[in-house]
């Protein structure tokens, strides 16, 4: 195996990502600058969504619906339609397939992925994400320093589909219909955490002489210092009073984040699954299951595509896998419980195969064998019926006086 070290990846100039506070107006300036006609670039954008995939439900969510895709059998398809054990075996073998698959769902979320395939000092199969704020999809240019304009077309580099595989979308990534959604739970936690600090407190205000800057100062400390204090000293032309306290227990902020959260699951899962505990049902759970599962085959359909045009012929060019015409398929999965169901239903009429029978449903089976007289009541009883299907087929010629 020829050995091969990262070449875009080395040359990129990390920064640190501000650590601040983000609401609507950077999304809309992040969007803005990705759009550019002139010159576009992602990494504002990219750093807001490394920001909102910190939630903890959308970071649930996502999880949830690329691994069962990561997760799932795979096998190698010869063109006559039957299964490559061969070669299944050996693309099972490369130890970064699953990370790959990954990056490839995750090229829809992001907008793109760009991938380079290295062998490490152990000769181990190695692959690494570009940092997807240093590289612009549009116009296929790579920045390793985004302070500047000094670029690389990636595109046109010698290693650009063999080593370094790009899996584009063609779009912003699905997280940019996330963005507001988390910003604005982001908001209702900050304010529902300042509400809990002051709830049950009621507001403090003194009446003073505010042209005396002497006593101005004494009632400003005073009110700072006196906290939990359960006395105070006042002059005899002060006056100390108590407001109306918070009234609200933070329902408005409980409903906003229910709201952020559910269109946060509907953008994922295509429903609610799970989480409406209030108004939950088997029979919803059920329909939100399957919409999800419609979504996950067509992840499915999806990996399918990249790993026969994209991965496939590039792990063949450096040598990762043998020269061949096999294409890459997941395992098709049944549903065992109506199958047995099918099968118990037929085990009166039709013999079934006791091999297919353990291959299938995992449970060692044997024909059972009857006693003499159970076996001559079963033949007696199968006489008779054939008997009266031929009288009936043929009237007159069942003879009643025999």
């Amino acid at each position: 195996m020829k050995k091969q070290i990262p070449q875009l990846n080395a040359t990129l100039v990390k920064r640190q990502i501000p650590q601040i506070r983000r609401d609507i107006q950077d999304w809309k300036k992040a969007v803005k600058q990705a759009t550019s006609a002139t010159e576009p670039k992602q990494f504002l954008l990219q750093e807001l969504y490394s920001d909102i995939t910190n939630d903890a439900l959308l970071t649930s969510q996502l999880n949830n619906r690329n691994e069962q895709t990561i997760s799932a059998g795979f096998e190698m398809i010869n063109p006559d339609g039957k299964i490559n054990e061969k070669a299944t075996a050996t693309l099972n073998a490369i130890h970064c397939l699953r990370d790959i698959a990954a990056h490839i769902l995750n090229s829809e979320w992001y907008g793109c992925s760009l991938i380079e395939l290295f062998t490490d000092e152990n000769n181990i199969q190695r692959v690494t994400l570009i940092d997807r704020s240093h590289i612009v999809p549009d116009t296929g240019m790579f920045f390793p320093n985004i302070s500047n304009t000094n670029s690389i077309a990636y595109r046109e580099v010698p290693e650009y589909g063999s080593y370094l595989l790009e899996f584009n979308s063609e779009h912003l990534g699905m997280l940019n219909k996330a963005v507001n959604h988390i910003l604005f739970k982001k908001f209702a936690q900050s304010c529902w955490s300042e509400l809990c600090e002051i709830y049950g407190i009621p507001p403090r205000y003194i009446k003073t002489n505010t042209q005396d800057q002497n006593m101005l100062d004494r009632a400003e400390n005073m009110m700072r210092d006196v906290g939990a204090a359960a006395w105070f000293i006042i002059d005899t032309t002060e006056e100390f009073q108590f407001a109306q306290g918070v009234n609200t227990d933070g329902d408005v902020y409980a409903n906003l984040i229910k709201l952020c959260n559910n269109e946060t699951s509907l953008l994922v899962s295509g429903a609610i699954i799970g989480q409406d505990t209030e108004h939950g049902n088997r029979s919803k759970e059920q329909v939100s299951v399957s919409i999800l599962d419609r979504l996950i085959e067509s992840d499915k359909r999806m990996v399918e595509s990249y790993m026969n045009a994209i991965v496939l012929p590039a792990f063949r060019k450096t040598g990762w896998m043998p020269n061949g015409a096999e294409i890459f398929r997941f395992s098709t999965t049944e549903n065992t419980e109506k199958l047995w169901n099918i099968v118990k239903e037929l085990l009166p009429h039709k013999e079934v195969d006791n091999k297919w029978l353990e291959e299938k449903f995992g449970v060692p089976v044997s024909d059972k064998y009857l006693s003499a007289p159970e076996t001559d009541r079963q033949i007696s009883a199968l006489y008779s019926e054939n008997r009266l299907i031929t009288a009936e087929a043929e009237p007159g010629s069942l003879d009643f006086f025999e």
